[in-house]
Parts: structure tokens; sequence; C-alpha cells
């Protein structure tokens, strides 16, 4: 094998493992509730969390509620997984940003998990009392699908529609196939420009 293939495959697998960005889909609906209501208010959004940064960014979209938005945040951990309901996880009273008095609109942020402003103070204080146990704790829900994203409205105050964080395929697989095609690439014109020099 060609020495930079080596080191491109090899670099490609030292930041696999030293770091990794983990995407979660979430669907949020009226039935996801708990109790299911029949709100026809519909959501779609995605999670990353990158355990390097130490960050989880959301991005979310909705529609169609009942009520005005009063509140967002991310609930866990629930007992079972993609079911039954557990306390506020993240910021209170809501999430800083997120539309509120609407029945649509869409949200993007990006949490600092090293942040106390990141999560409920009695997540922290259940979870080892520190941020870097409450990170741990809340990553984790997450990964085990007992973490849902719930809004809240004026006419469901315990929330309208919500969705639990569902793991997306491994992006890190196809972030490595990425780095040896690259590595192949680079491999492949480094010998060209060897066999041109001495031509």
């Amino acid at each position: 094998m060609n020495k930079s293939l080596i080191l491109v495959v090899t670099a490609a697998s030292t930041i696999a493992a030293q770091a990794a960005v983990f995407q979660y889909a979430i669907s949020l609906d009226g039935l996801s509730e708990a109790p299911a209501n029949a709100s026809e208010g519909i959501g779609a959004g995605v999670a990353n969390y990158d355990d390097a940064n130490h960050t989880l960014q959301l991005s979310v979209a909705f529609r169609g509620l009942t009520g005005n938005v009063t509140a967002a945040h991310i609930h866990g951990p629930t007992t079972t997984p993609f079911s039954g309901t557990a306390g506020v996880a993240t910021t209170t009273p809501t999430f800083a940003g997120f539309p509120s008095g609407v029945t649509a609109g869409a949200f993007a942020t990006t949490l600092d998990l090293t942040a106390s402003s990141s999560y409920n103070p009695s997540f922290i204080t259940a979870n080892g009392g520190t941020t870097a146990t409450a990170e741990a704790a809340l990553t984790a829900a997450i990964a085990e699908g007992r973490a849902y994203f719930n809004i809240l409205s004026s006419a469901f105050p315990g929330g309208e529609i919500r969705g639990f964080l569902v793991v997306v395929p491994e992006p890190g697989t196809l972030t490595l196939a990425g780095l040896g095609a690259l590595g192949l690439s680079l491999s492949f014109w480094a010998r060209k420009r060897t066999q041109r020099r001495s031509a």
C-alpha cells in the first residue's frame, strides 16, 4: 500500500476514534404525546451531537398547531425507549429564541453542553451535579431513544406535539469512506507527478 494512502487512512481512523458527530431525526405530532391528542400540528427536525466540541445542534420546523407556542424543550430520560414521559432536561422555561405565540415556525440553535444554561438546573442536580455528568446523562438518553422534543401550546399546556430523537445511520462511516477515497486520489496524483518527473 502506498505510504500517502496509509497516512490518510490512519489519520481518518484516528479522527474517527477521537471525535464523532451523532445525528438524530425528530418527527413531531399530537399522537406521539402522552397522552396522545388530536392536534393536526406536525413538525420535523434534526439534532447533531458533537462529542468533541460538546455541542448539541438543533434544527426544527413545525406548523398547524391548535394553540400558540408557549415553550419548547427536550425531555428525558423516559423509563422505556420511545414511550412515557420525563422531566425537562434542557433550557427552562424554553429554548432561547424559540418562536412564541405562533402556530407555525422554524428554529435552529446550538447548545453548549458545557454550559449550565443549556440545562434545566434540576436535571443537572439529578444527574451528578456537574455539566459533564448532565451531558453524559442527556446524550445517553438521546442515544437510547429515551429523550423527546416537546412543543407546548396554549391549547395543550403539557405539550401539543412531540417526537423522540431517533438515531440516523452513522455518518462517520461515510466520512471515513470519503477520506479513504481522497487518499486514493492523492496517491494516484502523487504517482502521476512522479512519473512525469522521471520521464
